[in-house]
């Protein structure tokens, strides 16, 4: 099998394990009567960033842990610049700047911490398992808010799943996206070697995109479905999964030698599409940002293959 085989079959995987687990966790939140917007930036959002997670830590074992943390940055600069760009051309946002509380300021303030970490070159275990305690430290701050409003009602659509039937479809998804992971070191450290290209590029630009596959899906379903908190949700606490908690993990298994151009450069993309993501006065994301934000993407791009 090629590498460019591998990689394709791993944007398969990644897809189809991504949407059955994140149905899955849907439908347990709806057994266990959690608020939507938890549901949206912790549960959602892990789903979401599974393919992240096994991608990083395969990467981290196998001794190549800068496509890992190419992925979880590059991944935060896809799922808002290119997939809600992309979303925005179906029309306008109805929000509010209410909304973005704590999660929003934690998820533009990780950025700025991991560049102070990485001004010496490298991302040691002892500064990995510090982003892991602020990640676990938000966790059980959510959890704890989550509790409180447990008897808020989820209106999420997921379907008529059992419970039986979500843990199955879990497991199945889980284990889709675990061999999507496989699949994507082993291609993408084929393709780097064969090219020549720097392997924190392939992982910013080519294995962030197929990782973002399930961000995909369910913001655009979220927005066709009428749930745009849902996606908007989804997209902040995926971003902080992936620059704290997945790079953490990564780090903490195998310590991390920083591109630090690269992943300055990384860093500031996802902090100004983080940026252009809150609401004007009236409540609005207006389809305009979507045209700034897929231009923010295009010359991420550019200015990566270029450093």
């Amino acid at each position: 099998m090629t590498d460019l085989a591998q990689i394709a079959g791993a944007v398969l995987l990644a897809a189809a394990g991504g949407e059955a687990f994140l149905k899955s966790i849907l439908g347990a939140a709806l057994h266990l009567r959690v608020p939507k917007i938890v549901v949206a930036t912790t549960l959602a959002a892990f789903a979401t960033s599974s393919p992240e997670l096994t991608v990083s830590s395969v990467a981290a074992l196998a001794g190549q842990p800068e496509i890992g943390l190419g992925d979880a940055l590059g991944s935060n600069v896809v799922n808002i610049a290119l997939i809600f760009g992309l979303a925005l051309m179906l029309g306008a946002v109805q929000t509010a700047r209410a909304d973005f509380g704590r999660d929003y300021y934690l998820a533009l303030a990780a950025p700025v911490l991991t560049f102070f970490l990485a001004l010496d070159g490298r991302i040691a275990r002892g500064e990995a398992v510090l982003l892991l305690l602020v990640f676990f430290g938000w966790l059980a701050w959510t959890v704890r808010d989550a509790l409180r409003r447990r008897d808020a009602a989820v209106s999420i659509e997921a379907g008529e799943l059992s419970p039986g039937k979500s843990l199955i479809l879990g497991v199945l998804g889980l284990g889709a996206l675990i061999a999507a992971g496989r699949l994507f070191v082993s291609g993408a450290t084929g393709v780097a070697a064969a090219s020549g290209i720097d392997t924190y590029v392939i992982g910013v630009l080519l294995v962030a995109i197929g990782t973002s596959l399930p961000e995909l899906v369910t913001v655009i379903l979220s927005r066709l479905r009428g749930h745009d908190d849902v996606g908007v949700g989804t997209l902040i606490g995926s971003n902080l999964f992936n620059g704290l908690a997945i790079v953490g993990v990564a780090g903490a298994i195998h310590p991390i030698s920083v591109p630090f151009v690269e992943v300055a450069l990384t860093l500031a993309g996802g902090m100004v599409a983080l940026l252009l993501l809150l609401p004007n006065r009236a409540g609005r994301i207006v389809r305009g940002r979507g045209f700034m934000l897929l231009t923010l993407y295009a010359g991420f791009v550019w200015a990566t293959l270029r450093s």
